[in-house]
């Protein structure tokens, strides 16, 4: 894990623990380098130092994968650039953003419209490396020999897609940016058990889930597009998920808060953690 927070980045003391960059989440097979990270906020500048980075320039190994995107705001893409690994000469790096519609497909033009002048001083055609800036469409694709599906999930404010990814004998659901009660409240009041969702964490082997709000504040909040905590772990439940990663945790979540929340749901039906910066996870 590279970074869990959502909204913004969240320096400061009392979030040491968990961290305070925004979502990144690296995947590799068994034994060899990463090859798949999933969103590009600002923990993805971490991710170069899994492939040698020091201090100064990079001087590492160029990274050679695939950059998937759960969808386009400032929190899942503004690290981009900052990813050293994949800035840099001889990388190849091919970035997945979900399809845009009712526009004509321009990936690139659309990405360019988070860093480019004046707001930035690059545009996406001056990272080094070899960069491809694909769209992706809702379905199962392969991708860097992980079975990448992605369906699309209530959000606000663009196109958002939920993963599941596996490479053959585990997989990992991610639903980072979720907002269930856009489909209603649901049987509990926190928002719809929908089939985009179930589908996605059915049996999967680790679930990583929006868990921004506590279900206390989900009626004053939820306008914002994210899930409280007791959904996340419910869903896990329903969709006989094996074990749920509260993740994108609110960026005024203190560590100390954190812990408390996840003591809420100790002895139920699924195991429950709290994503960290730096957790490194293996999975059966």
């Amino acid at each position: 894990m590279c970074g869990v927070r959502g909204s913004t980045p969240a320096p400061g003391a009392e979030f040491v623990r968990y961290g305070g960059h925004t979502s990144c989440l690296v995947v590799a097979h068994e034994g060899e380098r990463p090859s798949l990270i999933v969103d590009a906020g600002t923990g993805i500048r971490r991710a170069s130092d899994l492939f040698g980075a020091s201090e100064g320039l990079f001087d590492g190994s160029p990274f050679d994968g695939a950059i998937l995107l759960s969808h386009l705001h400032w929190d899942h893409a503004m690290g981009l650039p900052f990813f050293a690994a994949g800035n840099s000469v001889g990388s190849r790096v091919d970035l997945y953003v979900p399809a845009q519609i009712d526009t004509e497909d321009h990936t690139e033009e659309i990405v360019g419209q988070l860093m480019s002048p004046p707001h930035f001083p690059i545009a996406p055609a001056g990272l080094l490396g070899a960069w491809q800036f694909l769209p992706l469409e809702t379905g199962e694709t392969k991708i860097e020999g992980f079975s990448v599906v992605a369906l699309e999930i209530p959000h606000i404010g663009g196109r958002t897609f939920g993963y599941r990814i596996s490479d053959g004998r585990s997989s990992v659901a991610y639903l980072s940016d979720h907002c269930p009660t856009r489909l209603g409240k649901g049987p509990d009041g926190l928002g719809e058990y929908h089939e985009s969702a179930v589908t996605l964490s059915s049996e999967c082997d680790l679930l990583f889930h929006d868990a921004q709000y506590l279900d206390e504040e989900l009626d004053e909040r939820a306008r914002f597009g994210h899930a409280a905590c007791g959904y996340a772990v419910r869903l896990a439940s329903a969709a006989a998920a094996r074990r749920v990663m509260l993740f994108h945790h609110d960026p005024v979540r203190s560590d100390r808060e954190i812990d408390s929340v996840v003591a809420r749901y100790q002895g139920g039906p699924v195991p429950v953690e709290a994503a960290a910066v730096g957790m490194v996870i293996d999975l059966p």
